[in-house]
């Protein structure tokens, strides 16, 4: 039996504060994105709405539904919202996730692969997840998450699903992945780490990938990943890790630390150009 591929492209997440779903919603639709709506997570801390893509992946539009406040100190649920891999974070693009599995532990793959590379990456056993939709559907996946301390939000977490995927990601109806914006997926995911860091992170995607990088330099490195459907025009999309290279760069890296830095889309001929701001993060729009 072959092993699950570990370079999918699932989908990237994107924080706003503590009960904003509908807001940054609003603000997407404004950027010329289709926004659907999503749910409530198991345990209830968090909520979302997606924007899905003609590639199969898709945006994931998070926020917590209440404030830290909003939770007696020294609470079961005061303890769980602290103890959220994301609590900590700032608004804008925080982590995105690959394509995992619900019958192989990609854990278990990605470790004994980074043992025999030497690398520093590990991953943490398996944990279930789910999420209720606003119909009433209740989804369930499995989780495979990199080590707090060996890159969450620079290296990927996986996502495995338990029930079909496309309750998860309605792509059922085309009209749901096309947008006023002319988008058609994901053109890249640019990271930024610190010039100190970059080799091991270079080693550590690797591992992650089962792949040596398609273009490697002192400054930066950058793979081709799959998409869960047929590629759109424009490509494949690409990961790309980088040390800081202009003042806004190494300012975003000072103040936010390492992770990611801008996503670029790929849009239909004579659609938008240039880039935009999410109003949390940076967007680049390139012709597909």
């Amino acid at each position: 039996m072959s092993s699950p591929s570990t370079k999918t492209l699932d989908h990237i997440v994107h924080l706003t504060p503590p009960g904003s779903v509908n807001e940054v919603s609003r603000q997407f639709r404004d950027l010329g994105f289709q926004v659907l709506p999503g749910g409530t997570h198991a345990g209830g801390l968090t909520e979302n709405a997606l924007v899905v893509l003609q590639d199969g992946a898709y945006l994931e539009l998070i926020s917590f539904t209440h404030p830290v406040s909003h939770y007696p100190p020294g609470s079961p649920e005061r303890q769980k919202r602290d103890a959220n891999p994301w609590a900590s974070k700032d608004p804008g693009w925080i982590d995105y996730a690959f394509l995992g599995s619900s019958g192989t532990s990609i854990s278990e793959l990605i470790n004994a692969r980074a043992k025999k590379d030497k690398s520093r990456i590990r991953y943490d056993p398996e944990v279930d997840g789910g999420r209720e939709r606003n119909d009433g559907k209740v989804l369930k996946w499995r989780i495979s998450a990199p080590s707090q301390d060996t890159g969450r939000g620079v290296a990927p977490f996986f996502c495995g699903d338990v029930t079909p995927r496309e309750w998860r990601v309605p792509l059922d109806l085309p009209s749901n992945a096309e947008h006023p914006s002319g988008v058609l997926g994901i053109a890249y995911i640019r990271i930024l780490v610190e010039d100190s860091d970059l080799s091991d992170m270079k080693a550590n995607m690797t591992s992650v990938v089962g792949r040596s990088p398609v273009s490697n330099t002192s400054r930066r490195a950058t793979w081709v990943l799959d998409t869960p459907r047929t590629d759109v025009a424009g490509g494949k999309p690409r990961l790309i890790i980088s040390v800081p290279e202009t003042a806004d760069e190494r300012w975003t890296l000072r103040e936010r630390g390492e992770g990611i830095y801008e996503v670029a889309f790929l849009v239909r001929s004579g659609m938008k150009a240039g880039q935009a701001w999410t109003p949390y993060g940076k967007i680049i729009w390139l012709k597909g």
